[in-house]
């Protein structure tokens, strides 16, 4: 990397890359190994590989930390709470990843965790569940609802309790919320979504900037296995590179559709924060014009994930794991970076159906 002030645009393009040395690759190359010669720190791959560390950096300097790449976004989640004391109290969201609120409830079941969930847009709901407890966990904006946070109050005060406080940051991503520059101790990713951005990635990442989480958050990932593969890696840093083009287009049309479905007589309610690439629509009709909305599109594509340069959508009570509190008619629609007006014409149709 240059010594040189860099915008974030140009860190995607810059990190994590080669020496710039005469007829060398440009490209961090797919290290395929599984053991090192003997003599040097690092002796097997399940401690680390290059080409780990070159989307490491990339990411770590993007969130103006540390950082960790992971086998998924799950992997990631799992070596955050597992910063919690057995037994200690978790405050979390009441609407956050599904995948998450699995993980606390089977920790809560086996006794590993108790978890105190709030209501993450209500500050003082949040501040008075602080008490006593040894690890904070953020969405802002949440998933699937879109609830946002005032994550420097939160962070600062789970600072003065002496907790432990985690943002995931994948909806945003780097480029529009660092939460480390905001207070967090650790900010994890599902590194499939918009970081990788192209729907053919599993990968997660954890990053901090104090050395003692990192080397727990390390430790967790060596001993657990819980480490990518280099090609997964390699992938997620080439789609890195275009994060800042992507995000830009598809944050572009979320907003235009946002505005227009606001006026459709079909819709009841938008959720949309002003900024990011997810929206959140609840049409009129209930659960079965829902359904008839994700069987109707055909530019829009009926899928569970998000992120990626296609724009998908899906009502997500239909999945057991979404609390009761989630709407049954809410639809998810994750932008992606099509002609806006596709978009717009496929999904009209379909609401209008």
């Amino acid at each position: 990397m240059p010594d040189l002030p860099l915008s974030p645009a140009t860190r995607l393009v810059a990190g994590g890359r080669p020496a710039h040395q005469p007829g060398a690759s440009l490209n961090a190359p797919v290290e395929l190994t599984s053991t090192y010669v003997a003599g040097a720190p690092v002796n097997y791959a399940r401690v680390d590989n290059p080409t780990w560390r070159a989307f490491e950096e990339v990411l770590g300097e993007l969130e103006e930390g540390s950082a960790l790449a992971y086998a998924s976004g799950m992997a990631a989640i799992s070596a955050a709470l597992s910063l919690a004391p057995v037994g200690a109290v978790v405050v979390a969201p009441h609407h956050a990843y599904n995948g998450t609120g699995a993980l606390l409830a089977e920790l809560a079941e086996q006794g590993a965790v108790q978890v105190r969930r709030v209501d993450i847009a209500d500050t003082d709901e949040v501040l008075a569940a602080l008490d006593g407890a040894a690890l904070l966990w953020t969405e802002s904006p949440t998933n699937p609802m879109l609830e946002i946070a005032d994550l420097p109050t939160l962070f600062a005060a789970a600072r003065e309790r002496d907790v432990v406080s985690v943002c995931d940051n994948t909806f945003s991503t780097p480029l529009l919320q660092r939460p480390l520059e905001l207070g967090a101790d650790v900010v994890v990713h599902s590194v499939t979504k918009f970081l990788s951005g192209h729907s053919d990635v599993l990968l997660g990442a954890a990053i901090t900037a104090d050395e003692g989480l990192r080397e727990r958050l390390h430790t967790h990932r060596t001993l657990r296995g819980a480490i990518p593969g280099p090609m997964e890696t390699w992938l997620a840093l080439r789609g890195l590179r275009t994060l800042h083009l992507r995000l830009e287009r598809s944050c572009a049309n979320a907003a235009v559709l946002a505005e227009r479905l606001r006026e459709h007589p079909a819709v009841q309610r938008v959720r949309y924060p002003g900024t990011g690439a997810i929206v959140a629509i609840e049409p009129v009709g209930g659960r079965d014009a829902a359904e008839r909305v994700e069987q109707a599109v055909r530019v829009w594509t009926p899928a569970t994930s998000l992120g990626g340069v296609e724009s998908l959508l899906e009502r997500r009570r239909r999945h057991p794991a979404e609390p009761p509190t989630v709407p049954e008619q809410l639809v998810r629609l994750s932008v992606g970076v099509e002609d806006v007006e596709d978009l717009w014409r496929d999904l009209d149709r379909a609401l209008s159906d």
